[in-house]
């Protein structure tokens, strides 16, 4: 998972579009996540950050306007909502329900691209990030992927150097071992035992963190100096 790449969750119940979109949009540069319904979209949503949902409208179960609706009073994420209905009416209550933009089926795949870039381009800038964080006697180089204590380099494996490079890149922000397994390529169950491996490289107490803690039920948050 590249977390320079804008995020992209696709919400649809039809699987060959769903793989169509996933597909042309991690060509065009764009990490994508795809959900069935929902209910599927709802546990991604829990798990990892996305930028913008492209949703279908018309979804058995809970419908893409219910489903907005809903999103609405707990998130601010950007909807582009598909569907295969084109009257003026059903795209005034899309945007009623909170969607941030409207697209018929069928449609050209170049223009969701077009009107997914229009609409990051109205979001708030991300901020940026800091090209190094200190730790104590520990300083992080973000950029070379440096971790040095007292000036000393502290050798780390390419797993810990991409676990921790994501944990500085957003300080203070709980990020779930599923975010976590995703960007550095370990399962899992696999980010608990690499955090505990990287803790003893960081912290002064490994078995008293200061700097990176667990939060129970959610993840692990990195609190630089």
């Amino acid at each position: 998972m590249d977390s320079d790449l804008p995020h992209i969750l696709v919400v649809d119940d039809d699987v060959r579009l769903r793989e169509l979109l996933r597909k042309y949009l991690s060509e065009n540069g764009f990490f994508v996540v795809t959900a069935s319904d929902a209910a599927d979209a709802r546990g991604k949503l829990e798990n990892l950050a996305f930028d913008l949902i492209v949703l279908d409208l018309m979804m058995p179960g809970e419908t893409g306007l219910d489903f907005t609706k809903s999103f609405r009073t707990t998130s601010n994420v950007p909807i582009l909502m598909l569907t295969a209905m084109g009257e003026p009416g059903d795209r005034i209550e899309g945007l009623e329900k909170g969607a941030d933009d409207y697209l018929a089926k069928p449609f050209e795949p170049r223009e969701l691209v077009l009107r997914i870039h229009s609409i990051l381009r109205r979001l708030p800038r991300r901020p940026e990030i800091p090209p190094e964080v200190r730790l104590g006697r520990v300083t992080f180089d973000l950029a070379r992927d440096e971790l040095r204590r007292d000036g000393v380099p502290v050798r780390l494996t390419e797993v810990e150097a991409a676990l921790l490079r994501k944990l500085a890149e957003k300080p203070g922000s709980i990020l779930s071992r599923e975010e976590l397994s995703l960007n550095t390529g370990a399962g899992r169950r696999a980010v608990d035992v690499q955090v505990t491996r990287l803790r003893r490289k960081i912290e002064q107490d490994p078995k008293l963190p200061r700097y990176l803690q667990t939060v129970r039920g959610k993840g692990y948050v990195l609190w630089p100096d």
